[in-house]
């Protein structure tokens, strides 16, 4: 018997990199899962269909700075499984994005991280509510960065849109508390997901060796560190816990 049988999950870029890996692990205790992605997450869901049950995923090409596509996400999602327990605000701008000095970093650039990074997980989280309002009960599980705490030069961007997560994360939980609804933040380290790997190896190849210098535990991260992180938070083990930042990153730093 799974920790989360029972529970329906959308996971947004859940497609590929570490969303992945969080879609497999959600599907493997037992939720069912909506995996939703600008890319294909057809595969994965069907990898998971194969494992666990015909209905225990399905997928949606959907980008969350979009609030008309948000709602259709949401609504497909009530269509197929019911209701929403569990919200992973995974879709994010990052591996990408190319080390910027902050005076030449394009203002187009800047705003489509703030699309994706910050209005994607407030549009999500503005529509699944109401559905975890009525069921008086839900998670929110907002993604965040380890970067906040330190910064990382020449991603002003990235960072930025990370602090306001964790700014998110605390309103969200002191306004939904009374509908029985808990947000958290988890925030990953440098992680070497195949997606950073394949599309970024000039960040990789600045940053990796410094991270894992700085870290308690010298060695890099990986996207299976992160997932009892994850189940722990979308379980019922934590539901008397919001508002608060869960950072995995090998002891890089402190909170």
């Amino acid at each position: 018997m799974g920790r989360l049988d029972g529970r329906v999950a959308i996971v947004t870029g859940g497609a590929k990199g570490i969303g992945r890996h969080y879609s497999q692990a959600l599907a493997a205790e037992g939720a069912r899962l909506m995996i939703a992605d600008i890319a294909d997450g057809s595969e994965v869901a069907d990898g998971i269909a194969r494992a666990h049950g015909a209905n225990s995923a399905a997928s949606a090409v959907a980008d969350v700075s979009d609030e008309s596509a948000v709602r259709a996400l949401v609504a497909q999602t009530m269509e197929r499984f019911g209701k929403i327990d569990i919200l992973v605000n995974n879709a994010a701008l990052f591996a990408p994005l190319k080390e910027t000095k902050c005076t030449e970093i394009d203002t187009a650039v800047w705003d489509r991280v703030m699309a994706i990074n910050l209005r994607g997980p407030f549009l999500m989280a503005k529509h699944v509510a109401p559905h975890m309002q009525a069921q008086g009960y839900g998670k929110i599980i907002n993604i965040g960065s380890g970067s906040i705490f330190k910064g990382i030069p020449w991603m002003l961007h990235y960072v930025t849109s990370k602090g306001g997560i964790m700014a998110m994360t605390r309103v969200l939980a002191l306004e939904l508390g009374d509908h029985g609804i808990r947000v958290n933040t988890l925030s990953p380290g440098l992680t070497m997901s195949d997606s950073l790997v394949a599309e970024n190896p000039g960040h990789v190849a600045t940053a990796r060796d410094r991270v894992v210098a700085s870290r308690s535990l010298k060695r890099d991260q990986h996207p299976q560190d992160l997932l009892g992180a994850l189940i722990f938070l979308a379980g019922a083990e934590s539901d008397f816990m919001t508002g608060q930042n869960v950072l995995i990153d090998g002891g890089n730093s402190n909170t």
